[in-house]
């Protein structure tokens, strides 16, 4: 049982990492505010003790509240009345596992950042710490979070494009093309095997194409052959990756994932081809989804129109016209990873239209790097999942 009781009002939220310097920790925190859902009470906000303390003061957490150590954070917390509810965990990859860990064996509700860890040896370990724990452990695939994501999905359910033949998905950037300055904080640990793990665009950005493609058909995957790059000399781990994917009914794929890919920003595109259809959604343009049926004419669905089914307006905040994007997906998964907090704080059920990545999500995501590293050292030789 939890050890919380069924008082109403925000919950009170921990975090690991995501102190000065670090980009995605702002992130999750203004995802976490812009509902009202949470207030941030404590942290552990670096491994650097100074840095730590300095980043919770300019947070104003309480001078108690603010820890040089996820662990200390995690025991002493667990006791307090007022203790951390949730913790949102923005560290990176292989600290993903001792920090959610701590967390999870005392109750506490873990959001993590993805990858979901380092290595698959490692997402197997949080797998059987999440399994122990009456704790929920949510993982932050941003992209499930957009509205024309859940309609492309409650629209391939309902059957509107056939049975899907191709789904072709990429995620292209440039932010890596060259060797990046010495104190490219955000560079350093992604291109680094000890704190990323084996992959390197294949682990930060291709597990969110790979989860986006999964996640709006529901195809299961039995294959994958990949080959993989490493363009910028002396890089040690992938900066692009071709990879052709193989389901279950005899659908096929293609993923490209790239961080030298010059001019491209944050350029995630999936299209998706059936039978009876085809749809494209791209992240960029987030607020449209384009379906063609064969033989008929091009629609663009919009967010926030009357077109749109339940599951798209459940994550729609403001009015047509009025652009929303990425703060407010992510802040769609916090809001409903709330709803299942919330739940279980009282025992409820969680409303079954309720939708976040999972701790089997993450799983597969680190099973799939590691299935792209060992089939690339192979020659693109097909690999099962």
């Amino acid at each position: 049982m939890s050890r919380f009781d069924g008082r109403s009002g925000p919950i009170r939220l921990g975090m690991v990492g995501g102190g000065q310097g670090a980009m995605i920790g702002s992130v999750h925190r203004i995802a976490a505010r812009l509902d009202g859902d949470y207030t941030l009470v404590a942290g552990a906000l670096s491994s650097t003790p100074e840095r730590a303390q300095a980043s919770g003061r300019e947070l104003g957490l309480a001078h108690d509240r603010i820890y040089d150590d996820f662990t200390a954070m995690a025991i002493r917390e667990a006791r307090l009345k007022d203790g951390i509810e949730a913790v949102a965990i923005v560290t990176p990859n292989h600290m993903h596992l001792p920090a959610a860990r701590e967390f999870l064996k005392r109750g506490i509700h873990v959001i993590c950042d993805k990858p979901m860890t380092s290595t698959l040896a490692d997402a197997k370990k949080l797998q059987a710490a999440a399994e122990k724990s009456d704790a929920l452990f949510v993982l932050t695939h941003t992209y499930s979070g957009y509205p024309m994501v859940r309609e492309a999905q409650a629209r391939i359910q309902a059957g509107e494009l056939g049975e899907i033949r191709l789904v072709q998905v990429e995620y292209a950037q440039d932010w890596l093309a060259e060797a990046p300055a010495p104190d490219n904080k955000q560079a350093a640990w992604r291109t680094d095997p000890a704190r990323s793990g084996v992959g390197g665009a294949t682990a930060d950005i291709g597990t969110h194409a790979w989860h986006l493609a999964r996640f709006m058909t529901g195809l299961v995957p039995e294959k994958i052959s990949a080959d993989l790059q490493s363009f910028v000399p002396g890089r040690a781990l992938d900066d692009n990756a071709h990879v052709m994917l193989r389901f279950e009914g005899g659908a096929r794929g293609t993923l490209w994932c790239s961080q030298i890919a010059a001019g491209q920003e944050n350029s995630l595109r999936i299209r998706v081809y059936g039978t009876k259809a085809g749809l494209e959604w791209e992240q960029e343009h987030p607020n449209h989804l384009a379906i063609t049926p064969l033989g008929g004419a091009r629609t663009i669905l919009s967010r926030g129109l009357a077109q749109n089914g339940a599951a798209a307006s459940r994550m729609t905040r403001v009015p047509p016209g009025h652009p929303e994007g990425y703060f407010e997906a992510f802040a769609n998964l916090y809001r409903e990873a709330a709803t299942a907090i919330r739940a279980h704080r009282t025992g409820a059920e969680v409303p079954g239209d309720v939708i976040f990545p999972s701790i089997a999500d993450g799983v597969e995501g680190v099973a799939f790097v590691e299935a792209c590293v060992r089939s690339s050292s192979r020659d693109g030789k097909w690999v099962s999942l």
